[in-house]
């Protein structure tokens, strides 16, 4: 079977005067998008229950406003996933001419900006890592007691959580929460400052992802502008580790930054070839980024994935046989095992987390397909006069759906082990078969497979499927976090509004930088 080791990705020149002036024009419209949907999140955003807003003069508006909050949240949204697919004209693999590593960095810097002091967005999860976090400062376990009995119901913290999850136990890893824990007194109860540092946190996470991903991109024979572009400028991304404020996007910052750091002394090895010696500081970053990744998984457990794909690395590396696979598996999994029971320890919180990592599953989420197929059975259950077993049902296709993920995890071990696919490739499919047959899936989970598979996915119907998904899936989950009190012409209206105000932008776009909204030039590319 012929090597799947890649070939480098060849040297992009730079964009030329007109390119370089639509990339301008690009960047502008995203930023005017990213405005829009922070000014929108102040009526429409997830506020907490006593809104510091309303006591901001003007600003206080936009609270009593909440269609024309919403309006220029959604056109955000449409604005920024615009800019980000017209980005990606400068961004394909096959062009002449990119976009360079750091015009892309200071892009998705400049889209991220305006979201790093605003009201979280499409979901009240900080509010839940707040509560949790003054769980662990106050010294108690947030692993066998619910906000609700932690800090009393009346606390302003509880008050913020979602009803639902009050009474639950924290289902993040001991890293996560004693940092909460430490940054708790900080904010000294202050909720707007509560968030802020919480969106730190995460934004740490969004940096080690930027910084990782070009790096493997070029290991993997992917052009880094188009690694940056699928990965870190990604909508959802922006959406929901910026403004959301998700504690995923450190435990993914973590896990490909160990990647990074795990093969970064690692020669390149084809599959035919001699093996080579082995190189300076090569062990000591292997164990680096052993250590690392289990950072990662005490932050969430998903990131361990990441560590037997990592032996398959190191495995291959050698002479790929049976023998290599062990001699790498062991120590790196006595290291991860150490480094954890450390964390563990070390935070004070032991191993409670691990009772408490099914709370998520408590969501029954409409876009998870395992989900809607319990809610298929409920109702055929009652055309056929059995009952409604849909409660029944979830745990069954829970179970199901994890040991599918774990055959396609064995799977895609076996076969990259075998040199049928590259590693990350398996991490990132694994990932997405983890994430998208979880009952509780969100957008969000589903970057835990497009990141990893940006690095070293160089196919076109990977990233035509990727964009489609990026694309279509922020407009599944609102941007509010109000009922707007059961007034149904809100929701309309404010569509209407903002599909208006997104092709405005458009029409303004087009007669600044024509280039934008016309077909790619095959003169721009390379000979295949």
């Amino acid at each position: 079977m012929a090597t799947l080791s890649p070939a480098r990705p060849h040297e992009p020149e730079p964009l030329d005067d007109k390119e370089t002036r639509g990339l301008n024009v690009v960047r502008r419209f995203g930023a005017v998008g990213s405005l829009f949907l922070a000014l929108g999140s102040l009526g429409a955003g997830a506020a907490p229950v006593i809104n510091p807003v309303q006591e901001i003069p003007v600003l206080r508006l936009f609270t009593r406003i909440p269609t024309v909050s919403l309006a220029m949240g959604l056109a955000g949204m449409a604005i920024i996933v615009l800019s980000w697919l017209m980005l990606g004209r400068f961004a394909q693999p096959a062009r002449r001419r990119l976009a360079t590593q750091g015009q892309l960095a200071r892009t998705i810097a400049l889209w991220c900006a305006p979201l790093l002091v605003i009201p979280p967005l499409f979901s009240r999860d900080v509010y839940s890592y707040l509560a949790q976090s003054e769980i662990v400062a106050r010294g108690m376990d947030p692993y066998s007691l619910g906000p609700a009995e932690a800090l009393g119901v009346s606390d302003p913290l509880t008050s913020g959580v979602s009803n639902m999850w009050r009474e639950t136990p924290a289902p993040y890893g001991p890293l996560l929460l004693r940092l909460g824990g430490w940054l708790a007194p900080l904010s000294s109860g202050n909720i707007v400052t509560g968030v802020l540092l919480q969106r730190g946190l995460a934004l740490i996470g969004v940096i080690l992802i930027i910084w990782a991903l070009p790096r493997l991109a070029r290991r993997f024979g992917v052009q880094p502008a188009t690694a940056l572009w699928l990965g870190a400028a990604n909508p959802l991304l922006i959406f929901h580790f910026v403004a959301g404020a998700h504690n995923d996007a450190l435990a993914i910052g973590l896990m490909v930054a160990g990647l990074e750091i795990g093969i970064q002394r690692m020669p390149v090895r084809y599959k035919h070839d001699a093996v080579p010696p082995l190189a300076k500081g090569e062990i000591l970053f292997i164990g680096l980024g052993v250590v690392i990744i289990t950072l990662g998984v005490a932050v969430k457990l998903n990131a361990i994935l990441a560590l037997p794909f990592l032996t398959v690395m190191v495995a291959r590396r050698w002479h790929g046989r049976i023998k290599d696979l062990l001699t790498a598996a062991i120590p790196m999994a006595l290291l991860f095992g150490v480094v954890l029971v450390a964390v563990c320890y070390g935070t004070g919180l032991g191993f409670g987390w691990v009772g408490a990592l099914g709370t998520p599953g408590l969501v029954r989420s409409w876009i998870s397909p395992t989900s809607e197929l319990a809610a298929l059975g409920g109702v055929l259950g009652i055309a056929l006069g059995l009952g409604n077993h849909t409660n029944a049902m979830v745990p069954i296709l829970g179970t199901l759906g994890y040991l599918v993920a774990g055959a396609v995890t064995v799977k895609f071990l076996w076969d990259s082990f075998k040199w049928r696919y590259r590693p990350i490739i398996g991490l990132g499919v694994s990932l997405g078969a983890v994430m998208v047959l979880h009952v509780a899936l969100q957008p969000w989970y589903l970057l835990w497979a497009i990141i990893p598979l940006a690095a070293a996915a160089g196919t076109s119907r990977f990233r035509i499927a990727a964009t489609i998904v990026t694309a279509v899936l922020p407009f599944l989950l609102p941007t509010t976090g109000s009922t707007f009190d059961g007034r149904g012409y809100v929701l309309p209206f404010a569509w209407a509004a903002a599909g208006a105000l997104t092709l405005l932008g458009l029409f303004v776009v087009h007669r600044l930088s024509p280039l934008l909204l016309s077909r790619p030039s095959p003169e721009h590319s390379v000979p295949a």
